[in-house]
């Protein structure tokens, strides 16, 4: 079968940065599915993992998490889907990417595809809305108020992919008042867009900028990018016993500063349930379900930004390149084999 993949971590600019591939297919374990990729979409962690993690010598490894496909056939022990049945999810990290023609999948880690939605539209979603709900409803409890504190999140790199379901997640299903952080003219309107009911600019004092808004300390942080830059802010501004969340990789975080205010700190990475197999690993099937419910129902809406067309090491080049540019809004997507 087609795959892309990479058979060495290189700068992206080259060539041999992501190989067209052909690779057996896989045979399902009991509690499988192995699904027909129709359609993927890129994320950061792609081109962390494509630039930090060189495969064995001779053997190439096959990136990709998010997916929508059609069911195959499934292991002799799953239960959940059929063939036929259209799915969408996120994967595991352990595991060989989405970036192939077939690919295998724990079954508890999967949820129908939104029947409103287009496959491309589909694939824009899984990792970061179960990045986004994990964050916010599991780890920041955002339903329980902080005493005192502002009913209000802010959310540091609004316009991203994980930023952008967020933002829609608290405007959507909870009355928290949404700030937001942009640089750009075009990320700060994506982000209102979106549902943000404020936008400030994160290459300025982010302490200032919430001040400015005249809501007070709010009591939630949520952190998706450049972390260990807005540090400092961030502890002046959160409101004591707040809460902050981080999803990104810093190379040091002090969270000492959090100290006097008593503000827990949660990390996030939505693959830690398929990673150990957790008691609760079928959450994330059950998650992704619900998304597609509130999809179906207008509640939240797609998050493409871009569609690059078929699959292939070239078009997978263009979108990590944007990605590794900074300069990406929303999501990227794939559809179909080139």
């Amino acid at each position: 079968m087609r795959a892309v993949g990479f058979r060495q971590s290189l700068p992206i600019a080259d060539d041999r940065a992501l190989l067209d591939l052909q690779v057996p297919t896989p045979v399902p374990g009991p509690r499988d599915l192995l699904v027909r990729v129709q359609a993927i979409s890129v994320n950061p962690v792609d081109t962390k993992v494509r630039l930090r993690a060189n495969p064995p010598e001779g053997e190439p490894r096959i990136l990709g998490y998010d997916a929508v496909g059609t069911v195959a056939a499934v292991g002799g022990e799953a239960s959940l889907f059929r063939p036929g049945d259209a799915v969408f999810y996120a994967g595991a990290i352990g595991r060989p990417g989405t970036n192939a023609e077939l690919h295998l999948v724990d079954e508890r880690i999967v949820g129908r595809k939104p029947d409103s939605l287009s496959l491309a539209e589909a694939a824009a979603l899984p990792l970061t809305a179960i990045t986004a709900w994990e964050a916010l409803f599991d780890r920041l409890d955002i339903r329980k108020p902080v005493p005192g504190a502002a009913n209000a999140v802010l959310i540091v790199g609004g316009a991203g992919g994980v930023g952008s379901i967020a933002t829609q997640l608290v405007r959507r299903l909870t009355d928290l008042t949404v700030v937001t952080t942009a640089s750009r003219p075009e990320t700060a309107a994506w982000s209102r867009d979106l549902g943000a009911h404020h936008v400030i600019d994160h290459r300025k004092p982010l302490a200032a900028e919430v001040a400015a808004l005249g809501l007070g300390a709010p009591a939630f942080v949520f952190s998706t990018t450049n972390t260990d830059q807005h540090l400092a802010e961030i502890a002046a501004l959160i409101a004591p016993q707040g809460r902050f969340a981080l999803i990104d990789d810093p190379a040091a975080l002090d969270i000492l500063p959090f100290k006097q205010k008593s503000v827990s700190v949660h990390w996030e990475f939505m693959f830690t349930r398929a990673m150990f197999g957790t008691a609760d690993i079928a959450e994330q099937g059950r998650l992704l379900t619900e998304v597609a419910r509130l999809v179906d129902a207008g509640t939240l809406r797609t998050t493409v930004a871009e569609n690059l067309g078929a699959i292939s090491a070239a078009t997978l080049r263009r979108a990590h390149a944007l990605i590794e540019s900074g300069r990406a809004k929303g999501k990227i997507v794939l559809e179909g084999w080139a």
